[in-house]
């Protein structure tokens, strides 16, 4: 029996990989948060067997796949669903992080007219980040894998057709359903609902986390980039790119060392790069305060493009949405 491991993320691939509970284990990593989009025509794309299509690296599934990966079931070229036809049982390993549930969504949905793949399908849940356990631990999990059913193919392409739909509607009225058939997906909807501009200072609840990191005396960027960890919805990328954002504001809630230094220069380990709240930061702290009032916002979430005009927000006391 062949015997094929899809993880959501490139630590989970590494860890299950090494463990080798299967004869080939590859992952999808793609982030779904604090970026715009890629168009379902990228995605596809992505998949398909190498052409010319796939001039720049990180065009083609596989481009990052270790050497020796496919272990005589498929080759550097091989299309995502011509590689699944080769395989007799198919897993999904998912992380319970919230941009780990938008992949299983995004490939349950991408999957669910290939009925000759589903059926071979299922879902195996982590209680926890897989990458935080070594691989001779993860080779004796007795992880229950749940055979995928029409309900879950149903329920994922609801759930990424409204998270890619232009307003968070949608995604909002999810959680007035009955999820259960994905048990991490409510969780991870309420996470990245709250990522959207707060109803009263206008960030979002990692925005939020950098800056009381660096009120807690934090000046150096790669600490208060682990402030992270503390929601788990951003990657390192994104909190980096999070943190130059909200130094770039021409009203900035936070000061990055000396100004005669570009953000790249002062990113990447000069001595003068530090962290400091400007008293916007400290008024958007106490709640006093809201970002947009002072700057021009043009930011996406899923397929919700905010800008002042057209500024979603979430109410954290009420939990719940509110619209422009």
């Amino acid at each position: 029996m062949s015997h094929l491991i899809l993880a959501t993320n490139d630590l989970a691939e590494n860890a299950l990989r090494q463990s080798r509970v299967a004869n080939v284990v590859l992952g999808f990593y793609p982030r779904f948060i604090w970026r715009k989009l890629p168009s379902e025509e990228q995605l596809l794309m992505g998949l398909e067997r190498r052409s010319a299509k796939h001039c720049n690296p990180g065009d083609h599934w596989l481009d990052d796949v270790c050497r020796g990966s496919l272990n005589g079931f498929g080759t550097w070229d091989t299309g995502f669903f011509e590689l699944c036809a080769k395989f007799d049982s198919i897993e999904i390993w998912v992380d319970p992080r919230p941009n780990d549930q938008l992949v299983l969504v995004w490939l349950l949905d991408l999957l669910r007219p290939y009925r000759e793949i589903t059926t071979k399908l299922s879902l195996v849940h982590a209680d926890d980040t897989v990458a935080n356990y070594a691989p001779e631990s993860v080779k004796k999990w007795k992880l229950p894998a749940f055979k995928v059913t029409e309900n879950h193919l149903v329920m994922a392409s609801r759930a990424w057709r409204a998270y890619r739909a232009e307003t968070p509607q949608s995604c909002f009225d999810l959680l007035m359903t009955d999820l259960t058939i994905l048990p991490r997906l409510r969780s991870a909807l309420i996470a990245v609902l709250e990522e959207l501009p707060d109803s009263v200072t206008g960030l979002g609840a990692s925005e939020m986390d950098l800056l009381d990191s660096v009120n807690d005396g934090h000046t150096d960027p790669r600490i208060v980039e682990e402030a992270r960890w503390l929601r788990d919805v951003f990657d390192q990328n994104d909190a980096r790119d999070a943190l130059l954002e909200l130094a770039d504001y021409s009203a900035p809630p936070v000061l990055l060392g000396d100004p005669a230094f570009n953000n790249e220069d002062r990113y990447f380990g000069r001595s003068e790069w530090k962290v400091t709240l400007t008293e916007l930061g400290r008024s958007l702290l106490a709640r006093e305060d809201d970002m947009w009032r002072h700057n021009p916002i043009r930011r996406w979430w899923g397929g919700t493009e905010l800008t002042n005009e057209r500024l979603w927000r979430w109410d954290r006391e009420s939990r719940s949405l509110v619209a422009p």
